[in-house]
């Protein structure tokens, strides 16, 4: 979750992988810690955790599954230089930052803030008694030194089910809510007992998180927590029930000035 990282650029490197990858990454296999008030798990290193081998999916630098307890929070904390957008699974996330924003993310959301030259926000629980699940995203911004930013998007179950909904993008011909500095791409669906596929471009690499339920990915059965790196791969095909979230990004990490 932002906040707990000392450096949002701390690790941009080139991530070259052979084509044809597929490597599912399991609920266990991510760092999990319980603070008490939060209880979260990393796919990539983040705060205390660590680890060399993995930094980032191209572009993707974290995606933290966060769980914060009622009338608790991060209290107010800096970025800069980067993208960070936050999808609500369940309860409602509030917001203020220097900006003078404040707003109320409720489930099915996205909050989305472009830190560029520095930006300071809080981020909390406004409920007494009901848990706040999230799953927060961090990429690295198309160009550094860009104007802060900050926006929400409340959506509808509806626009989901059994299918793609594009949430943000900065991939050129693309429409989304929200505009993203960097050539990626960030999509949800609800599958029902339903069947997707989506398409990558030679040279793209995507990423895959199963948020809730069990789907089968390419014939691989992933449950919640799991996650698939893939590079070289033409298509993912899915099919089950469950919320899954997808990034379509770039290899290539470099952040010109």
């Amino acid at each position: 979750m932002a906040g707990l990282a000392n450096s949002d650029m701390d690790s941009q490197k080139t991530l070259s992988e052979k084509p044809g990858v597929f490597a599912i990454q399991r609920s266990s296999e991510r760092y999990c810690a319980d603070h008490g008030w939060l209880k979260t798990c990393h796919s990539f290193s983040f705060a205390e955790y660590y680890d060399p081998r993995n930094l980032n999916w191209g572009a993707l630098r974290v995606l933290n599954d966060d769980t914060i307890g009622p009338s608790s929070g991060f209290p107010t904390h800096p970025h800069r230089d980067m993208e960070i957008l936050t999808y609500v699974l369940s309860g409602q996330l509030e917001h203020k930052d220097s900006m003078d924003n404040e707003g109320i993310v409720k489930a099915g959301g996205v909050q989305y803030m472009s830190a560029g030259t520095g930006v300071r926000h809080s981020e909390s629980n406004p409920s007494a008694d009901t848990p706040l699940h999230l799953v927060q995203m961090w990429v690295l911004p198309g160009r550094k030194g860009a104007k802060p930013s900050y926006g929400q998007v409340d959506f509808e179950e509806s626009q989901r089910h059994n299918k793609w909904l594009l949430v943000a993008s900065g991939i050129a011909g693309d429409s989304a809510p929200v505009t993203l500095t960097q050539n990626a791409s960030f999509s949800v669906a609800h599958l029902d007992n339903g069947v997707l596929e989506r398409p990558f471009e030679n040279g793209r690499l995507g990423f895959l998180f199963v948020a809730d339920g069990s789907v089968a990915a390419n014939g691989s059965r992933l449950d919640a927590g799991d996650a698939v790196r893939m590079s070289g791969v033409p298509s993912l095909s899915l099919s089950g029930s469950g919320e899954v979230l997808l990034w379509d990004v770039p290899p290539t990490v470099d952040v010109p000035i």
